[in-house]
C-alpha cells in the first residue's frame, strides 16, 4: 500500500483548496458579469469637456475620443459640463460653446449641464439662457472655485430659481486631491453642512451632490440623506466595498452612476460596483433607472438638436 507523507498531503490539500477558490471566484465573477450585462445601458451623470488647466488628462480636448470611450462602456447618455466653467469668468461663452460641442460632436450622447456662478453679474440671465436657449436639463455648480459658501443668500436664491424652472442642480463638492493641487491655488472641499436645512425648505429642488460620497457615514451625510430629493454619485466613493457600506445608510434609489471622465478612469467606478456583487435590479437602478427618474421629474424634454 502506497503511503503519503505529511508534507505531500499538506501540499496536495493546499493545491486543491486554491483550485476550488479560483473556481469559486470565477463563478462569482461570471455571475457579476451576467448581472452587469443584463442591467442594460448606462447613464453617466458626470463628464467634462475641455482641459483641466494644471495637468494634461488622457482624452482632454478630444470630444470624439471621449464619446468613443463612453460608448465602448455602454453609456447611452452623459451629463456633461466644462472645465472652462470652473475657471473662466465669461461663463456665457463657456455655456454657448458647451451646448454647441454637445450638439455637433456629442453624437446624441452628451447632454450639456451649464455653469452658473452667482457671484458674477447677470447670473440670473445666464440661468435663463441655460434652460430656454440651450435646453439644458440642469446646471453644475462649483462653489469652492467660485468663492461662495452654501450659507450665502445668493446661493439659496439660485437654488430657488433653478427649482422653479424644474432644473437639476449638480453641486460639485470636490474636484482634485489636495496633493495634486497647485500650491498657489489650494481649494478646500465644499462645506455641505448648511445644505440639509436649505434643501429641506425647497421640496421642488432636485440636487445631485457630485464627488461628495467619499467616506460613507461622515457626519454631514445623514441629514442630507433624509432629504428625499438629494442624490449622490459614486465617482469619489472610497474604501473597500464602499458601496455596500453606503447602502446601509441610504436607499439605492438615490445613487447615480458617475465616472468623472476624463479626470478619473471610467473603469474605476465600474470596479466599485463590481466588487459589491450587485443584483441585476440594483445595478440597473444605479446605471440608468435613478437618473431617468430624475430627468423625468425635471422640465427637460430635450435632445441636442437645439
Amino acid at each position: 500500500m502506497e503511503t503519503v507523507d505529511r508534507r505531500e498531503f499538506l501540499q496536495g490539500s493546499l493545491l486543491t483548496a486554491a483550485t476550488m477558490g479560483v473556481l469559486a471566484q470565477e463563478r462569482l465573477l461570471g455571475a457579476e458579469e451576467d448581472a452587469f450585462t443584463e442591467a442594460g445601458p448606462i447613464i453617466d451623470t458626470q463628464v467634462y469637456l475641455s482641459r483641466w488647466p494644471f495637468r494634461r488628462i488622457p482624452g482632454d480636448e478630444d470630444t470624439a475620443a471621449l464619446v468613443e470611450l463612453l460608448r465602448g462602456h455602454g453609456v447611452v447618455q452623459a451629463w456633461t459640463g466644462s472645465f472652462d466653467g470652473v475657471f473662466h469668468k465669461d461663463v456665457g461663452a463657456v455655456n454657448a460653446g458647451l451646448a454647441e460641442a454637445c450638439r455637433t460632436d456629442g453624437e446624441g450622447l452628451l447632454v450639456p449641464f451649464g455653469t452658473v456662478n452667482p457671484k458674477l453679474p447677470d447670473w440670473e440671465e445666464e440661468l435663463r439662457r441655460c434652460t430656454e436657449e440651450y435646453r439644458m436639463p440642469g446646471i453644475r455648480l462649483h462653489p469652492n472655485y467660485h468663492c461662495y459658501g452654501l450659507d450665502d443668500p445668493v446661493f439659496v436664491r439660485l437654488l430657488e430659481l433653478a427649482a422653479d424652472r424644474g432644473m437639476i442642480v449638480q453641486l460639485v463638492a470636490w474636484m482634485e486631491d489636495t496633493r495634486h493641487q497647485n500650491p498657489l491655488m489650494p481649494v478646500p472641499e465644499v462645506d455641505l453642512a448648511p445644505l440639509a436645512e436649505i434643501a429641506g425648505g425647497l421640496p421642488n429642488l432636485r440636487i445631485v451632490l457630485q464627488n461628495a460620497l467619499h467616506v460613507p457615514g461622515i457626519k454631514v451625510l445623514p441629514p442630507l440623506v433624509k432629504c428625499e430629493h438629494v442624490y449622490f454619485d459614486l465617482a469619489k466613493l472610497e474604501l473597500i466595498e464602499g458601496l455596500a457600506v453606503a447602502l446601509k445608510s441610504m436607499p439605492i434609489e438615490r445613487l447615480l452612476f458617475s465616472s468623472y471622465s476624463p479626470m478619473f478612469y471610467f473603469e474605476s467606478t465600474l470596479l466599485k460596483l463590481r466588487e459589491s456583487a450587485l443584483s441585476k435590479s440594483q445595478a440597473k437602478s444605479i446605471f440608468q433607472d435613478n437618473a431617468q427618474q430624475l430627468l423625468a421629474a425635471s422640465n427637460w424634454r430635450g435632445g441636442n438638436d437645439q
